[in-house]
């Protein structure tokens, strides 16, 4: 048998070794985290790219001076994609300031509303858009506050009018005579290094992220992607939309042109309308009315080959343009 004095004493005073293994063990405080210097640190490797989501709109509570003109950006999640047999289930729209060169200006106000559909919304477009049947249960849209902010706009704004008008016209007939502009269709893209024209590639190529397709949220997107500088160009992309959409453009009908120039047509440009929406059946495409001229030879030339030809054409303003 051992020595009793040998064995372990659990009661006993600890060895100063074992008295330091059983000390609980304080972990260092790391230093406060510095963000801007870790951007920079990834930014210099060349190996990162840094996105920052983008912030929520400050309101001006004061109009700043020397910004009198008003843009309002509009976005609509509705339960399809056709104006004539879908509903807006929710409306968003953010005022700006901006001056006449197109400067953006202050944030003045944003309003952002659910409603109720007469027909249940689709788990495909709840997936879409994160609305949600239980979201708009006995809610709608204040009419009222809505057509206060369009009435003080001098152009409205969305990234596909041509969607967003129809929609918006039947929430209120305020839209129906107010200018519109389009960020997708009338803002060259490409020629500032963008890969492609949805918001989402352009948020991200801009350096920023959001929780997109809600209305509120995409319209924040759009007005900082509008006032960023971008490359190839002298002027913002806001003040590009503005300057163009001062200018009154020729909508022309490429009717009964042949089938085998679909692709020429396409490639020019030129959309295909299927007359569902009351338009002709035919490609057509919108040109600056300067160019009209060069557009028709075009057309007689090219695609005709008949100098006799007369293309349907309509001049539209900006307050004609993108209507249904």
């Amino acid at each position: 048998m051992k020595p009793v004095s040998n064995q372990l004493d659990m009661f006993g005073t600890p060895s100063p070794v074992e008295a330091d293994r059983r000390r609980p063990r304080v972990r260092d405080t790391p230093a406060p985290v510095d963000e801007a210097e870790m951007v920079r640190r990834l930014s210099e490797t060349g190996r990162y790219r840094i996105l920052t989501k983008l912030p929520h709109p400050v309101i001006a509570v004061d109009r700043r001076p020397g910004f009198p003109r008003i843009g309002v950006i509009v976005d609509t999640e509705t339960t399809g994609l056709s104006y004539r047999l879908h509903e807006v289930i929710e409306f968003g729209g953010v005022a700006f300031g901006f001056t006449d060169e197109g400067e953006i200006g202050d944030v003045l106000e944003v309003y952002g509303g659910l409603q109720q559909p007469k027909t249940p919304i689709t788990s495909e477009i709840t997936d879409l858009t994160g609305i949600t049947n239980d979201m708009v249960s006995g809610q709608a849209l204040d009419i009222g506050a809505i057509e206060r902010l369009i009435r003080s706009a001098d152009l409205i704004i969305a990234h596909n009018a041509a969607f967003d008008r129809p929609f918006c016209e039947l929430i209120s007939p305020v839209f129906c005579d107010v200018p519109w502009a389009c960020s997708n269709a009338e803002i060259g893209w490409a020629a500032r290094g963008f890969e492609g024209s949805k918001l989402g590639y352009l948020v991200g190529q801009s350096g920023f992220f959001h929780d997109g397709h809600r209305a509120v949220d995409d319209c924040v997107a759009l007005l900082e992607v509008l006032k960023a500088p971008t490359q190839g160009e002298g002027v913002s992309p806001f003040a590009a939309l503005y300057l163009a959409s001062l200018l009154s453009k020729a909508k022309i009908w490429a009717q009964y042109s042949p089938f085998e120039t679909k692709d020429t047509l396409k490639a020019r440009g030129y959309r295909w309308s299927d007359g569902t929406d009351g338009q002709p059946k035919s490609w057509w495409i919108e040109v600056p009315q300067a160019d009209l001229e060069a557009e028709l030879s075009f057309l007689r030339t090219d695609i005709y080959q008949r100098a006799d030809i007369d293309p349907i054409v309509r001049i539209l303003s900006a307050v004609d343009r993108f209507k249904a």
